[in-house]
């Protein structure tokens, strides 16, 4: 069974206010390495504190917060964001 990916709405407009090249890039990364892999955690980093429970993605100088669905085999991207600012909501 193959892992898919979806996007939140309010990442996606995240994801809208960045640069193309940057959207471009994250979607690439997010298509290339989780849709169809066997474990998503594998790429990722477990969020701890009052995210406990969601993944981050590291991709440059971005990241992506997501959260795993197991048993629909689904990641959930929650945020998107550069490294700088993607924690301070």
């Amino acid at each position: 069974m193959a892992w898919t990916v979806e996007i939140d709405k309010f990442a996606e407009k995240q994801l809208h206010k960045l640069d193309r090249s940057v959207q471009k890039r994250l979607l690439d990364w997010l298509a290339e390495r989780i849709e169809g892999c066997k474990n998503p955690r594998h790429f990722g980093e477990p969020l701890r504190g009052n995210r406990s429970g969601l993944w981050r993605y590291r991709v440059g100088d971005y990241r992506i917060i997501c959260k795993i669905e197991d048993e629909k085999l689904i990641v959930i991207a929650l945020a998107v964001g550069h490294r700088r600012k993607i924690y301070r909501h």
